[in-house]
């Protein structure tokens, strides 16, 4: 450690330590708007998700005054599996509260950098120390405010700890800008599909006639997706074959809204892995899941689907889910296949055809494959094909250039919360 630094405890550089609490009622007493309530699946290392996130009304919300939330405060997951999760929140979902699995840590603006003080957490030897003082706990993994006060960080100057913070979040928020970006791409392929499936716009002067799915263009067809689609899939990969190295497993629970969570995945050995390519997943594959709970748990959601990011190419898929891969005429067409299962009409489907109990909900192929759709002449859907696979390759690139500054920031962030890589301003001290 560098002679100037000095290790503080927590509770020495920060204003507030605390968590909150669930109105009374539970979920059933969440609104669909109001004050942003907090919980630990909002709470992703480095990054905040809206997914699942709840809404509490004015009365509510005063009776957490105790835990109102400001712009610069840190946030730290304190039970489950989750448990030691960080990120701060973005200050457009304030308002806000947090419920009692998520504990605010408010740094002294005088002597530690929020920023700082959130690399810090995520550091890796500092986030395990985190990881053993939750699983001290003779039951459920959690972490005491006690515990959180008497956590120690070796600090630097506020100065350097500002330099250090400002390096690392210029790589955080280029990644975050890359995702607004496809977000918006995504966006705009589905809005693209409306306009050419749903409403027909590139048709609208021409003649129409009546189908199974009312008003089509004269000469396009109702087909079952079946028609065009063929599956694979998915292997149930035992526990045990898990390993922190080797070849990655995806899980459903590893997927996102349009993507994969490659940091998420298990991994099995190479040599185990070569056993099982059968399974493996290609590149823009669409994967559905065909088991999980209902809605709104879009973690493992039964019917959710992602397109198989670039980064994820050669990954192996576990059970629970079914890869799908759509030819018209012999050509390839993942993204009328991805756009057309993503649309609203199929997602409330497959939904509806779900069978089971809201925690272990299925469906059948047989259910997919039924599932019926436009098709016009091959021209007007190569036409179509042509810009979402713009939007496609647009995505992949900026999927793949996170992964690079991500592990640009992995490695950089131990080293500089270390100091064994000082700024060159600071080395002298």
């Amino acid at each position: 450690m560098p002679n100037n630094w000095k290790t503080y405890k927590l509770s020495e550089v920060t204003t507030k330590i605390g968590s909150g609490a669930t109105p009374r009622g539970g979920q059933e007493a969440y609104k669909s708007s109001g004050i942003s309530l907090i919980r630990s699946q909002n709470i992703l290392d480095f990054s905040f998700s809206t997914s699942g996130l709840a809404f509490i009304d004015d009365d509510q919300a005063s009776k957490l005054s105790n835990v109102i939330l400001e712009e610069d405060d840190v946030l730290l997951n304190i039970t489950g599996d989750s448990v030691a999760r960080v990120c701060k929140v973005p200050k457009e979902f304030l308002p806000a509260r947090v419920n009692q699995h998520v504990a605010i840590i408010r740094a002294d603006k005088q002597t530690l950098n929020s920023n700082y003080l959130k690399y810090s957490l995520l550091e890796t030897s500092n986030k395990n120390a985190l990881l053993s003082l939750a699983s001290a706990g003779a039951t459920r993994q959690a972490i005491t405010k006690s515990m959180i006060e008497g956590f120690e960080l070796k600090l630097p100057t506020y100065q350097e700890q500002q330099s250090i913070a400002s390096i690392l979040s210029a790589i955080d928020d280029k990644i975050e800008n890359n995702l607004a970006i496809n977000k918006t791409l995504e966006e705009m392929a589905m809005a693209l599909y409306k306009h050419w499936f749903v409403d027909f716009g590139p048709f609208k002067d021409g003649e129409f006639v009546e189908s199974e799915l009312g008003l089509i263009p004269k000469g396009w067809e109702v087909k079952k997706i079946g028609d065009f689609i063929k599956h694979k899939k998915g292997f149930a990969f035992k526990s045990n074959w898990y390993q922190q190295l080797g070849e990655i497993v995806v899980r459903v629970s590893d997927t996102t809204h349009n993507s994969i969570d490659i940091k998420s995945c298990e991994r099995i050995s190479s040599k185990l892995a070569s056993n099982y390519q059968n399974y493996s997943l290609k590149t823009n594959d669409v994967v559905i899941a065909t088991v999980g709970s209902w809605p709104p748990n879009y973690a493992s959601v039964v019917g959710k689907v992602i397109r198989v990011p670039i980064t994820a190419n050669g990954a192996l898929l576990n059970q629970n889910a079914v890869i799908l891969n759509m030819s018209i005429n012999d050509k390839t067409e993942q993204g009328l296949l991805y756009c057309t299962l993503k649309n609203e009409r199929f997602l409330k489907y497959i939904v509806n055809s779900a069978q089971g109990s809201a925690n272990q909900a299925s469906i059948k192929l047989t259910d997919i494959y039924n599932y019926l759709i436009p098709i016009g002449e091959n021209i007007k859907i190569e036409e179509f094909s042509t810009q979402i696979e713009l939007y496609i390759s647009q995505q992949n690139s900026l999927i793949e250039e996170n992964q690079t500054l991500t592990q640009l920031r992995d490695t950089l962030l131990p080293k500089l919360i270390s100091g064994e890589v000082r700024l060159k301003e600071f080395r002298e001290n």
